[in-house]
């Protein structure tokens, strides 16, 4: 099973993304996509009045403050509009798909963190009403009923505590787990740059192969959100997920052009082992 992700960052191209994944299922392949909705949260929240806050944890991590209202928007932006509009593109392609957050089947547990330690102004803080937290475990059966019976499962945030509480999870980490749970080859990662670059500005400076004994080296150039897909790679291919790649969404055909080695190309080979 292919594991793509899509994120939620302004510029996405969903249709062009859905167009080259329903390609890529017509032809066979076994495919389930995870996305995000990271900027339709921040539109929506402005909205509503109550505008996002994004915090840095004490590990250097940008991460979103989730209250309990925030949780409820987050709800209205991921399961509702964006996760309903990509199976509505996804249909269009003859493409059978069904749209799932992590709440739906407990399709992914999750451990409620009790407080979350940020940096603000140079100073620790504890947050004590956070409602984010770490996947515990995914529901794999419930995965592999639906692709044995022919749908493709379109995944999104939040996740589901023991508590019963609905949680928010990181999207990249969360495709990461999914696809060690489902022992998949390849992780593909879609954002609005065409990988990591060693200077944020300029695409001319993409670092094209990574391997995991060396991966720690390039979190140094890694910045925003693009440190949580580092994260999630490692964690993937510590999973036993042959490679992860971070491509670009923004163009034509994006899942075949990162399958293509185009991108960041992560493996866990060593640098001694590669042809």
């Amino acid at each position: 099973m292919l594991i793509i992700k899509v994120g939620g960052g302004e510029g996405i191209y969903y249709e062009t993304v859905c167009s080259d994944l329903a390609r890529l299922y017509h032809q066979g392949r076994s495919c389930l996509l995870v996305h995000g909705g990271s900027h339709e949260t921040n539109i929506l929240s402005e909205k509503l009045g109550h505008p996002p806050r994004f915090v840095t944890t004490v590990s250097g991590y940008e991460s979103r403050y989730t209250d309990r209202k925030t949780i409820e928007i987050f709800e209205m932006a991921y399961c509702g509009k964006i996760n309903k509009m990509i199976v509505e593109i996804l249909q269009s392609h003859d493409v059978p798909a069904i749209g799932l957050s992590g709440l739906d089947g407990r399709l992914l547990l999750a451990t409620r963190k009790p407080t979350l330690t940020i940096v603000e102004n140079g100073k620790k803080k504890v947050l004590r009403d956070d409602y984010t937290g770490k996947i515990e475990s995914v529901n794999t059966d419930l995965i592999h009923l639906l692709d044995q019976a022919g749908y493709v499962v379109t995944v999104c945030p939040p996740a589901i505590s023991r508590e019963h509480q609905a949680v928010n999870v990181d999207g990249d980490r969360a495709a990461a787990r999914i696809a060690e749970a489902v022992k998949a080859d390849d992780l593909v990662i879609l954002s609005n740059v065409p990988g990591l670059l060693e200077k944020i500005d300029d695409p001319t400076t993409l670092i094209k192969d990574i391997t995991l004994t060396n991966i720690d080296q390039y979190f140094e150039y890694a910045k925003g959100r693009m440190k949580r897909k580092l994260l999630a790679a490692k964690e993937a291919l510590l999973g036993g997920v042959t490679r992860v790649t971070l491509g670009d969404a923004r163009i034509d055909s994006p899942i075949t052009h990162a399958l293509s080695g185009n991108g960041t190309v992560i493996t866990r080979r060593d640098d001694s082992s590669r042809d």
